[in-house]
């Protein structure tokens, strides 16, 4: 895989800060396409000395030796919805494409000056923008017509990842048995890279500590 970017840190605005809405992501059914035969699973729990950093973090497995994957045909979704890019995590896939609803009663605009430094221009409600995402690292989504607004898309190179929940608890099911370099991406902190052994019918416990 290659190495994930690290990107300059951009202060977070208190009023979006993750809160318990956020939804842990599991990818066992797009990890299942790239793997065959029985799986295990990696699961736990991330740690931070403020609540509010353990939600959003990105966790990937990437396999050694590294394995060839393809990105899947359906896009990944970002909505902006009540003034903000929800969710305000989205992990995917090397070359996924994901796409930007907009659900508000007015115009809203999707950049990033980060990675291939894209502009999808204004579009109204109810109206659709799409971006390819070719580069693995972390970039930072914005509207032009809203400053307010913010976002990241973590691009990795692996179909084995999660992104934790409000409670900083993450699961990666449908993982082929093997030796993987657990890595992990946060908004504001950082955390070591961990070895991590699968094995067939069973979850590998892990504990993630951030720190700055």
């Amino acid at each position: 895989m290659t190495k994930m970017k690290s990107f300059r840190s951009i202060p977070w605005p208190a009023a979006f800060a993750v809160s318990g809405v956020a939804l842990a992501v599991s990818t066992g059914a797009l990890a299942r396409k790239h793997g065959s035969g029985a799986t295990g699973s990696v699961s736990g729990d991330v740690t931070a000395a403020r609540e509010k950093f353990r939600a959003g973090v990105v966790v990937s497995l990437d396999a050694t030796p590294p394995r060839a994957v393809h990105p899947p045909k359906a896009p990944a979704v970002m909505n902006q919805k009540g003034l903000r890019f929800e969710p305000r995590v989205l992990a995917v896939l090397r070359g996924t494409t994901v796409r930007f609803n907009n659900e508000d009663d007015v115009n809203h605009n999707v950049f990033s000056p980060e990675g291939d430094k894209f502009d999808l221009g204004a579009f109204g409600k109810g109206q659709i923008k799409e971006h390819v995402f070719n580069e693995t690292g972390a970039f930072v989504q914005l509207c032009k017509l809203h400053p307010e607004m913010m976002a990241y898309i973590v691009v990795v190179d692996s179909p084995y990842f999660a992104v934790t929940d409000a409670a900083g608890h993450f699961e990666i099911d449908g993982v082929p048995p093997g030796s993987y370099k657990l890595t992990v991406w946060s908004e504001r902190l950082k955390a070591p890279t961990q070895d991590v052994v699968v094995t067939s019918g069973a979850s590998t416990p892990v504990t993630i500590e951030l720190k700055r």
